[in-house]
């Protein structure tokens, strides 16, 4: 059985009692629109060519993270199951959905074994943003993800671009902190950065198929992957502007859809 790092586990349960999770105005926002919690217009579109009605389907979210998707998949019909390694996010989670009287099954598990889950269950699993970063053995994840997947189920990832890890954050010029090369634990050893044949090889190997990658840039009307707090019109636009900000003409997202 392949555990779970401990010090991700601490680390995550700490942010909780920070006060990590869904905020009250996301969960009248993804109530509004569930849409919404997906990040990206051609992820929404994705995922609604793939599940024009995701009613009765059943979706499993490993990570869940702040449940943002789990809540959307919820309101748009499906059966639900949120899985992740951090039981105080869970039990938040599940504390918004008893509120609303939303059918959710949270389940606490590890996504690089999915014990708790059984075989050939599910329609449909998503994992959003930020959840490879917290996977040290992709092919376990994966391995898993493909098992309860029913037959001709479908996985759909959404991530940062791989492409982004060499480089600094630092506005007007690409600074290499890290050859693209080298993958290494950041941040005391629980923080993987995965380069792009590493995602999809794990993919590949564990029997599902790739029908379609998309490479995409940020969106000004989604989640930015640029940090535009406090900034002007202005300021904003030169931040989107490959010639004055250079990591504007990388791709920020990555999206993968795959079948079993």
């Amino acid at each position: 059985m392949k555990k779970a790092n401990q010090k991700i586990i601490d680390w995550w349960n700490n942010e909780v009692e920070n006060g990590y999770g869904i905020r009250n105005e996301s969960e009248k926002d993804i109530i509004d629109n569930p849409y919404i919690a997906f990040d990206h217009p051609i992820l929404i579109e994705l995922i609604k060519k793939t599940f024009p009605d995701l009613r009765g389907k059943k979706v499993c979210v490993p990570s869940s993270g702040d449940n943002a998707a789990v809540i959307a998949f919820a309101l748009l019909g499906a059966k639900v199951t949120s899985c992740d390694i951090c039981e105080p996010q869970l039990e938040h989670a599940e504390a918004i959905a008893k509120k609303y009287g939303w059918d959710i099954e949270f389940v606490h598990d590890n996504t690089m074994t999915l014990e708790k889950i059984k075989s050939n269950e599910y329609d449909f699993v998503f994992t959003s943003n930020g959840v490879h970063v917290w996977i040290d053995d992709l092919k376990s994840m994966y391995k898993n993800i493909c098992r309860i997947m029913k037959k001709s189920g479908v996985y759909i990832m959404f991530e940062v671009h791989p492409v982004n890890r060499p480089f600094e954050d630092c506005f007007g010029q690409l600074k290499v902190i890290k050859p693209y090369g080298y993958m290494r634990p950041l941040y005391d050893g629980i923080n993987y950065h995965w380069r792009m044949q590493d995602i999809v090889n794990a993919i590949a190997d564990s029997g599902l198929r790739i029908k379609r990658m998309e490479e995409m840039f940020d969106d000004r009307g989604s989640r930015g992957f640029f940090d535009t707090t406090g900034k002007t019109p202005e300021e904003i636009d030169q931040i989107y502007d490959w010639r004055v900000n250079p990591q504007a003409a990388l791709p920020q997202w990555l999206t993968i859809c795959a079948v079993k």
